[in-house]
């Protein structure tokens, strides 16, 4: 069983944040993969399924962001998990807008999701990191990830958090590296699909 988080916070409000990407992010999966409907379960919402032949529990804790780890904790100790089992999708400030990148471990960059999921369960879980960009100064940090996406981002989330569903079960196969490539393709990709014809010379 592999476990895929979605960090976010619960409630209408926080829906279209920057810091529920990783709630998007298992969405999108979860109906790309026709996922069942979600249930609740170890303080959380979950659905399973498989992704790549593999069984995939999607998860997206309702503890709010500062007890993420509570909730992974209930759900990675019920499976009986190892750390590289379990894969979280976050928001990165020290990531451009659009860029994925995949790591294992590492430090928290006071994201208080991760500092909480390492605080229950270890540090070397799967890292899947959804740039957002950083607005500039500290002190814009939290206006900045609890702003809803403005409607220029949707440009470039849309087929960002569909390449992450393609690709998701390259993730669940643990060839992370293939996942990452093949999803700065697909975003390469549509990026020249969407480029204007060049005029007849």
């Amino acid at each position: 069983m592999k476990l895929f988080v979605g960090l976010g916070n619960p409630g209408r409000e926080y829906a279209m944040n920057r810091h529920n990407v990783g709630f998007m992010a298992i969405d999108a999966i979860a109906a790309t993969h026709d996922f069942p409907s979600w249930r609740k379960r170890f303080s959380g919402l979950a659905a399973e399924g498989k992704l790549g032949g593999e069984p995939v529990l999607l998860f997206k804790p309702q503890t709010f962001m500062n007890e993420s780890g509570r909730a992974v904790g209930e759900a990675s100790r019920f499976y009986k998990l190892d750390l590289g089992d379990v894969v979280v999708f976050h928001d990165e400030l020290d990531l451009a807008p659009g860029k994925v990148r995949v790591k294992i471990g590492g430090g928290v960059a006071g994201h208080n999701g991760l500092r909480s999921l390492t605080a229950h369960i270890g540090n070397d879980y799967v890292r899947v990191r959804i740039g957002i960009g950083h607005p500039g100064q500290k002190d814009r940090v939290t206006g900045h990830v609890l702003q809803n996406f403005a409607k220029a981002d949707h440009v470039w989330l849309e087929p960002l958090l569909g390449a992450i569903a393609t690709e998701a079960p390259f993730l669940a196969e643990r060839a992370n590296d293939k996942f990452q490539s093949r999803v700065a393709h697909a975003l390469q990709a549509d990026r020249t699909t969407d480029q204007p014809p060049r005029p007849a010379s």
